[in-house]
């Protein structure tokens, strides 16, 4: 990393989090059913094998990761409404803590709707925006990398900084960074020169030969930049929320207010436009998966070497449930 000189207090005294909790996660629907026995999301499934009341949900071991870094009090949970008989299931999440969204309306509007709220409280804010169903099997790696975009943000705080990793493989869909020069000479930290969502696989090929690296979705930033690379690549978003920010306790958002909202994601609607705000960190965190569907879990239990009781009902389930959708697609 680059000697310290910052420009902007990042302390832990003004560190947010928000942890975007509020997927529907359909592509992992059929498996979650076998595992919980319900139609809740991924984010509040015990996807490892923890089966017992409270268990580690993928959300609760997000918050345990962003704990470690960012106090209790300053971490917000964008959700759904109608989710709210499985987010009453986690005890780690205060109700202060939650904002409840009506409908879906993509990443944009919950980062936008929170980072406004946060701004509100906080001028000062340096905040981390955190994707809940992800896996990190080294956890100090995550820590070191998220205190790392910390202190990098620190000293650009004109600039947002993404965690890239090493691409695995060219099926990812959370966005590519092609990276421009290094950061006033840090080995690690770069200038992202142009920042593609979800490219073809040739595409997605030729950027992996230029060193290009896979977004995490994870960010870290100053509010003030935050809300200045919203307000450049969509004019009006943020303003469509006040009146109903987040004040210290839960708010539930009227539906009027997401009703005049169009869907908006912020990787392809915000990041892709604004790459000349953006920095990137090469991060080194081997094994994260983004849990996307089946088959990205089973690639981390298999990898892993992690035994879990549903697995044998699951290749059975699994395959009837493939069968069933390539009978339901219409001929070529």
């Amino acid at each position: 990393m680059c000697p310290d000189h910052p420009h902007v207090d990042c302390s832990p005294a003004t560190r947010w989090g928000v942890i975007l909790s509020g997927g529907y996660g359909t592509h992992l629907l059929g498996l979650t059913r076998l595992i919980a026995g319900d139609d809740r999301p991924k984010q509040f499934c015990p996807l490892f094998g923890d089966h017992a009341p409270g268990g580690a949900t993928l959300l609760e071991k997000m918050r345990q990761r962003a704990g470690r870094s960012i106090s209790a009090e300053r971490i917000l949970f964008p959700l759904l409404r109608a989710h709210r008989p499985f987010f009453l299931q986690e005890p780690g999440i205060r109700p202060s803590q939650r904002i409840v969204q009506p409908l879906d309306r993509g990443t944009a509007p919950a980062i936008a709707h929170s980072i406004l709220s946060i701004h509100h409280r906080d001028k000062n804010a340096s905040i981390a925006i955190l994707p809940c169903d992800h896996y990190y099997p080294d956890e100090f790696a995550f820590t070191a990398a998220l205190e790392a975009a910390f202190e990098v943000a620190a000293q650009h705080p004109a600039h947002v900084v993404l965690l890239g990793v090493t691409p695995r493989n060219t099926q990812t869909v959370h966005g590519w960074i092609e990276l421009g020069q290094p950061a006033d000479g840090c080995g690690d930290t770069f200038r992202v020169r142009s920042f593609c969502d979800r490219p073809s696989p040739r595409f997605a090929k030729q950027l992996i030969d230029r060193g290009a690296l896979s977004n995490t979705l994870v960010m870290v930033g100053h509010v003030d930049a935050f809300l200045n690379m919203i307000n450049a690549a969509r004019a009006g978003l943020a303003n469509a929320f006040h009146g109903c920010l987040w004040n210290g306790e839960e708010v539930n958002i009227p539906e009027p207010f997401y009703q005049r909202i169009y869907a908006v994601d912020f990787s392809r609607d915000v990041l892709s436009i604004q790459a000349p705000d953006l920095l990137t960190i090469r991060a080194d965190l081997p094994g994260w998966n983004d849990l996307r569907d089946p088959q990205s879990l089973i690639d981390v239990l298999e990898t892993e070497n992690i035994s879990v009781p549903w697995m044998k009902e699951w290749r059975v389930t699994g395959e009837l449930l493939a069968r069933a959708a390539a009978q339901a697609e219409p001929p070529e």
